[in-house]
């Protein structure tokens, strides 16, 4: 390209096109993907998975969606891996912090990390699994470990399971010296007849049935009904536990339970006239 037609394309008047143009393809864009539609969305539905999103700003990338939502004072879920959205001032923060729509749970603290480590700093007597799974409504083994591993939390064997407390080593102190003085709290009385019914039922069931079945009667239980339930039926406290997670997460596959060909046997319907007295 000759020199001359360089300097007209560097020139002053060229150079503030160019950026015109850029500012205006900025602002068409903008207005095409508006924050506002997403505010609507929320307003109207209250929470919104990611697909909904898109749908709603006309767009298939998720960046987009990202961008857009920075612009709103929003939160995403702690539960189903964070792939849920609202806005600040439509969650109904109870005094816990949480909020729940639905099977979606929403924290003032923003993720599960930092929800159960808010949670468990601020415990007079740390926690157990079993507890915080209740009070949070999803699973924490795996995010209670990860921040053990990264320091933020501490944790002690307690009665044959793991007791998590603050990071801090004198707070972590203090409450295991307060979970140790707290009644664990007998198991309810329950009568032979109802027991026998229930070890009777527990034998019907296959090995899957019978974990998620144990998960439901911790979860009915409360506090300490891992243990409980696993000493009822005669199970490992940590099945009961499986089971009971599985459910809180609803990783639960719906399977095929009667077997193929199981089930009573069709009958054939005779026809008039089929019988030896009709023939002769």
């Amino acid at each position: 390209m000759p020199m001359h037609r360089w300097a007209d394309l560097l020139s002053p008047s060229w150079i503030c096109q160019y950026y015109a143009s850029r500012r205006l393809n900025t602002d068409m864009v903008s207005k095409r993907y508006s924050a506002e539609a997403i505010a609507r969305l929320l307003r109207r539905q209250r929470v919104a998975s990611m697909p909904q999103l898109m749908a709603a700003l006309g767009t298939q990338v998720e960046r987009t969606v990202f961008r857009k939502l920075s612009e709103l004072p929003y939160r995403a879920s702690y539960s189903h891996r964070g792939s849920f959205y609202t806005l600040l001032d439509i969650a109904e923060f109870d005094e816990l912090g949480l909020w729940g729509w639905k099977s979606v749970w929403f924290s003032r603290q923003g993720t599960l990390v930092e929800t159960a480590a808010a949670f468990v700093e601020g415990a007079s007597t740390g926690y157990l699994v079993e507890e915080l799974d209740h009070l949070l409504h999803v699973g924490t083994k795996d995010v209670l470990r990860t921040l053990v591993e990264r320091g933020r939390l501490r944790r002690a064997k307690y009665g044959g399971q793991y007791l998590y407390c603050s990071g801090d080593p004198g707070r972590a102190r203090l409450q295991r010296e307060q979970r140790a003085e707290r009644p664990g709290g007998p198991a309810e009385l329950m009568p032979e007849e109802l027991k026998a019914a229930i070890v009777l039922f527990l034998g019907l069931l296959d090995e899957k049935q019978r974990r998620l079945y144990a998960g439901l009667e911790s979860l009915k239980t409360g506090w300490g009904g891992d243990h409980q339930i696993a000493q009822l039926l005669g199970l490992d406290p940590g099945t009961v536990a499986r089971g009971r997670r599985e459910l809180l997460e609803r990783d639960v596959e719906i399977e095929r339970v009667r077997r193929i060909g199981g089930g009573r046997k069709p009958t054939e319907k005779k026809r008039p006239g089929s019988s030896p007295a009709s023939k002769s």
